[in-house]
């Protein structure tokens, strides 16, 4: 929770489904840019766009979330270059609702391949993987 906490303090309160992109956004660019993931949590191609899972258990019931919605969990440390990553993110993506970032999610190839065969009207479970991620990241470029 660590990369959730970073940016609930940087960002703010903010709706469950704008954390749950932004954090997909810092994890997919860290694999883009830098080649190393922020976290090991399983994300799965849900209807409205990347979700990780265990975030979502943590906060399904809450709407809005305030910046201190995460702190009994346990903490960590975000290295220097882990912190450069998220706030470039965040500086680039960060001041985007959660619908703009599902629209943006939704057009690219990552979340695209894992909807694969998954009818539009089921929430579906499918795995983005770090590879696809890594690979597709690393060849966009900025925003």
């Amino acid at each position: 929770m660590v990369v959730v906490n970073h940016i609930l303090a940087a960002k703010g309160e903010m709706s469950g489904a704008r954390l749950q992109k932004l954090v997909f956004y810092c994890q997919a660019y860290s694999l883009g840019w830098d080649g190393v993931p922020l976290f090991d949590n399983r994300v799965e191609a849900w209807i409205h766009g990347p979700i990780i899972p265990d975030l979502y258990a943590a906060h399904e019931d809450h709407y809005l979330l305030p910046p201190d919605f995460f702190k009994a969990y346990p903490a960590g440390k975000l290295s220097d270059d882990e912190i450069e990553t998220i706030d470039a993110v965040l500086d680039g993506i960060g001041d985007k609702d959660g619908q703009w970032l599902s629209d943006l999610s939704h057009s690219e190839d990552p979340w695209r391949d894992a909807r694969k065969g998954i009818d539009e009207n089921v929430r579906g479970n499918s795995l983005i993987s770090i590879e696809a991620m890594k690979s597709y990241y690393s060849q966009v470029g900025n925003y």
